[in-house]
């Protein structure tokens, strides 16, 4: 989505707090909403968890950390309203659709704005009728719509910049490994915390880094905590680079030739950013959470796909 001119955003409006989702894939998607409030006038004031501080590192808004405890995000909110609104009630825009998201906007002292759910309705500024979707990113931007008080189409792509320091750090990473200047092929082959069966996980991942390897062409793999092992049992001829935070994820992501992901978060990292990515949804993934950007082919049917059509298309 480009920058609107100079002259569009018009006049200063205030601040905003917005709180962001609580998965990375939903923060992805939101963020051609975020950029859409920020044109209007909005001094953003984001609230989310720690990594989508890294995740917008490239984006011009601050991003406050959301802590665990319930009494200390509601000081969190006031300790913003003081900074940000000079301590008068301001709006609060809810991406989540939580109780408690309402109820930390709405003592700290915001008028929060989110759907009615959760029977959170009594605590919402204004509470908005949840309609049905054909993709889950329409959420939000119907969500600023109705707040903007104005329609507008919901862009095809997410464009998402990794900050530079993300940037550099993912470059001399890869330089490091010999990488800097060879093409290679990402794999992404774990799923969410919520998928506690890996229901999601393709099973193909094991015979495609076999298939690549012979082809000598490079795999590099990011895995966080608790994923290095299976890295190693699934793919071991890849090059690891775990302990990356969600910006340098993205710049590595951002620079490989293709990239095969599942149903989860990094998924949404590489359509965000460009790249050529390959999602393979399996039959227990929803098309609705498929990632937006002008490379991606999504794979979804009631079977796996297999290996040779995966391979075929990185070769495309």
């Amino acid at each position: 989505m480009p920058d609107p001119p100079a002259d569009a955003a018009g006049p200063a409006r205030g601040p905003l707090a917005v709180r962001l989702c609580n998965w990375v894939g939903e923060v992805v998607l939101s963020v051609p909403t975020l950029r859409r409030l920020a044109a209007a006038g909005f001094a953003l004031e984001l609230v989310g968890r720690r990594w989508s501080v890294d995740l917008l590192a490239g984006e011009p808004w601050r991003v406050s950390v959301r802590p665990a405890a319930t009494a200390q995000a509601v000081g969190l909110f006031r300790a913003l309203r003081r900074a940000r609104a000079a301590g008068r009630p301001a709006p609060a825009l809810l991406l989540t659709k939580s109780f408690s998201s309402a109820l930390e906007a709405r003592l700290g002292g915001w008028r929060p704005v989110g759907y009615a759910r959760d029977a959170r309705s009594l605590l919402l500024a204004q509470a908005v009728p949840l309609p049905r979707f054909a993709h889950a990113s329409h959420a939000y931007w119907h969500l600023a719509s109705v707040f903007l008080g104005e329609e507008a189409p919901y862009p095809t792509r997410v464009d998402l910049v990794p900050g530079a320091a993300h940037a550099a750090r993912a470059a001399s990473l890869l330089e490091a490994r010999g990488l800097g200047a060879r093409s290679f092929v990402a794999l992404c082959p774990f799923s969410g915390a919520d998928d506690r069966e890996q229901a999601k996980v393709w099973p193909g991942f094991a015979a495609l880094g076999r298939r690549l390897a012979a082809d000598g062409v490079p795999t590099v793999v990011c895995p966080g905590p608790g994923e290095e092992s299976r890295v190693a049992e699934v793919l071991p001829a890849a090059v690891s680079l775990p302990g990356l935070d969600l910006g340098a994820y993205a710049a590595v992501l951002s620079r490989a030739r293709g990239v095969v992901a599942n149903d989860t978060g990094p998924g949404h990292l590489a359509a965000a950013v460009g790249a050529h990515l390959i999602a393979v949804y399996g039959p227990r993934s929803v098309a609705a959470w498929a990632p937006l950007g002008a490379r991606v082919t999504l794979l979804h049917a009631a079977e796996w796909p297999n290996v040779e059509a995966v391979a075929a298309l990185l070769a495309a």
